[in-house]
């Protein structure tokens, strides 16, 4: 028994079709009426693996674009400044950004970060 009989016993050994259970005794393909005894295909088991690119193929949905396959460029992130003192040399004013570290119930961390003399610290609320 060749390979592909083994393991696609519920598709016509002439034509491919998908079999139709047609009675408890036997299941036959509605193209070219080939059958197939349903003892044959008792207590086997299907399998199928459906990746990503399969269900963006089927619902045409273009590939994510990556960091490897994006065009490099040059990016300048600005940070936002708040009116708070550095704990360490007393600039009035800190750039921070946020964070989700924890549960999605709980509170973002905070990352403080001095445009001074570049001391930086966290907080969590």
């Amino acid at each position: 028994m060749a390979f592909w009989q083994a393991r696609d016993f519920l598709f016509c050994s002439v034509c491919g079709t998908l079999l139709d259970f047609d009675s408890v005794r036997s299941a036959s393909c509605p193209l070219c009426g080939f059958k197939r005894k349903a003892k044959a295909i008792e207590g086997k088991e299907t399998r199928y693996a459906v990746t990503d690119e399969d269900i963006r193929r089927e619902l045409k949905i273009e590939p994510f674009v990556t960091l490897e396959s994006a065009p490099k460029m040059d990016v300048i992130v600005q940070r936002v400044v708040v009116d708070e003192t550095c704990p360490k040399c007393g600039h009035p004013q800190l750039e921070y950004h946020t964070k989700q570290l924890r549960a999605a119930d709980e509170g973002q961390t905070v990352f403080y970060e001095c445009p001074e003399c570049r001391h930086n610290f966290k907080v969590n609320n």
